[in-house]
Order: C-alpha cells, then structure tokens, then sequence
C-alpha cells in the first residue's frame, strides 16, 4: 500500500469509530467506556443520578397518543448513540430496541425512558475484550482478511454473516 499511497506512521491506534483500542504485546483490548461517557456528556446527563437497571420493570410501554411531543431529531440521536454503544453493552439491546420503535412520533413519557438508560451506562464499566492476536489492530478494521481471520473474529467478536 505504501507503493501505491504516499502515506505516514502518525504512531498505534488508540481511538476509532467510538471504540478505544489498547495493544499490549500481542494483545488487544476494546473499550467504549470513552464512547458511553461522551453520550452521557453530549446529552446534559452527567449530574444526573445512575440507574441500576436500563429500564422499569413495572412499566408498560405504549405509544402515548395524547403525550407531549419532544424534539424528534434529539430523541433519534440518543438512540443512534446508544444503539452503536450495544456492541459493547448487549444488556441494553432490548430496552434500546423497545424505544427505537416510538422514533416517528416520540413522545416526553419515551424520551425519559432513554434518558434513563443513558443514565444507567453513566457509571457502568463497559465491557473491555481481550483478542489475544499479533495481527495490527488498523488491518483488523481496515484491510480484506482472508477465511481463516475471518472466521477467528466472527467466533471471537461474535460478528455474524447475512446471507443474500
């Protein structure tokens, strides 16, 4: 690639795409804990108490014809945001889930339901993977990886395959 690109070594990765990256012989360690704080912070959330659980138990979750309507835009955003934090925090799947279903026309009662999830990441170490590989973590996201490779990051990330 060098050939083809004028290119520069600006030093190992250590943050991409809201995924912190740490390589440690060979070793490599993923983190969103800087991802989920940054949510928390871009969202005026960060003086608020944390949650134990992303959602009540005791609610039912309707669509809330005659509630408040609150800015759609925002409430999209929070649930894009928690949405890509879910490869690391899969026990916020399904309530994330449930409140992507009210995105056409959110409304105060769904939108508190959010903010209460983000709330519950707000002091809760994410996850940290350990992929035991002497491969470069830049090639791991960037470059094609032939069968064998692949097949070890479906099994160790969990990655699936759609078929056509």
């Amino acid at each position: 690639m060098v050939a083809e690109f004028e290119m520069s070594m600006v030093g190992e990765l250590k943050y991409f795409l809201g995924i912190q990256i740490s390589q440690i012989e060979d070793n490599i360690f993923i983190s969103q804990s800087k991802y989920a704080k940054n949510i928390v912070k871009k969202f005026g959330l960060e003086t608020t108490k944390s949650k134990r659980t992303p959602l009540a138990t005791h609610i039912k979750i309707t669509r809330d014809e005659d509630g408040k309507e609150v800015n759609i835009n925002n409430y999209r955003s929070m649930i894009g945001s928690l949405f890509y934090l879910t490869a690391s925090k899969p026990d916020i799947a399904h309530s994330v889930g449930v409140c992507a279903k009210y995105q056409a026309a959110p409304k105060e009662r769904h939108l508190n339901l959010v903010k209460r999830i983000i709330k519950y990441v707000q002091d809760k170490v994410i996850r940290l993977e350990n992929l035991n590989t002497n491969k470069q973590v830049a090639n791991i996201f960037t470059k094609g990886l032939d069968v064998n490779q692949f097949e070890w990051l479906r099994t160790t990330l969990g990655l699936c395959v759609m078929d056509k």
